[in-house]
């Protein structure tokens, strides 16, 4: 395993841990897609995003929009260990007056590029950027993490559209592909495949990837930035509840948050894992 790697699936791992303490604190929450995207947010915030902690609003900096909003936790992790904000304030989740908030509030935190609440608008603010970008001949990117289970809205797939029509090739889209939503999986609810395909259709540079391989998610971010001619998606293909072996692959987590008792032995897990990972050559 090369440093950079090891280094980005340690990272991952420090922002598990917060996401489950963060959300046993505040007894509400979204454990499953989180701890799923760990390791994207790790690759973005800590090897990929073009962005400065000290300088929040940087104008040259990447925009990052999160669409699927309930997935905070592991975005208030990311910008906490990348020094946006102190990580005592991630137990103030959900909290009566904290900024950590349900779904991400621009202006509430430093490093929040847009307000999230109802699915499938991310996308649409992410276009609108990347055409900012394009038109004004920065070389900002604009990436987007999304859930699957927001496909199921209408205004993705227009805003998908709108990106083939203006060539928006600074514009990565992350598709969290767990086939989990709030009441069952995405297949069962509504079924997007031949999702790939569907994309490809649209005009878009569609790369398929493990969403928990640390070396294919840089590989993926990497082929993005060497695409000049369309938006690229890369369909990551993560497990809800990474690294927690009794949320691993479960639905039911999607919004269940742990007691006391399972928080200790998730955190008892992902710290063995911990280990290992430092133990590694």
């Amino acid at each position: 395993m090369n440093a950079r790697n090891k280094s980005l699936m340690l990272s991952a791992n420090t922002m598990r841990q917060d996401i489950v303490r963060m959300l046993t604190e505040a007894k509400s929450g979204h454990p499953a897609g989180s701890l799923g995207l760990a390791d994207i947010f790790a690759a973005l915030y800590f090897g990929v995003l073009r962005h400065d902690a000290k300088k929040p609003d940087w104008p040259d900096r990447d925009r990052f929009v999160l669409s699927n909003g309930h997935v905070c936790p592991v975005l208030y992790a990311a910008l906490a260990n990348a020094g946006y904000f102190p990580r005592e304030k991630l137990m103030t989740l959900r909290k009566l007056g904290s900024p950590l908030q349900g779904h991400p509030h621009r202006g509430s935190l430093p490093g929040i590029e847009n307000s999230s609440g109802p699915l499938g608008q991310g996308i649409s603010m992410a276009v609108g950027m990347a055409i900012v970008s394009k038109r004004e001949g920065r070389n900002w990117r604009v990436y987007s993490v999304m859930g699957d289970g927001e496909m199921n809205e209408g205004q993705v797939w227009e805003a998908l559209l709108l990106a083939a029509k203006y060539k928006l090739s600074n514009l990565t889209a992350i598709i969290d592909r767990n086939n989990i939503q709030i009441d069952g999986t995405s297949d069962d609810v509504l079924p997007l495949e031949p999702l790939a395909a569907k994309l490809s259709s649209f005009g878009w540079n569609v790369l398929e990837i493990d969403g928990n391989d640390m070396g294919a998610i840089l590989g993926a971010f990497d082929a993005a930035r060497k695409n000049f001619e369309k938006p690229t998606a890369i369909i990551a293909k993560t497990v809800p509840g990474k690294g927690v072996s009794f949320m691993e692959g479960k639905f039911g987590w999607h919004g269940k948050t742990p007691n006391p008792e399972e928080a200790a032995q998730a955190l008892k897990e992902l710290d063995e894992q911990r280990k290992r990972l430092e133990a590694m050559a």
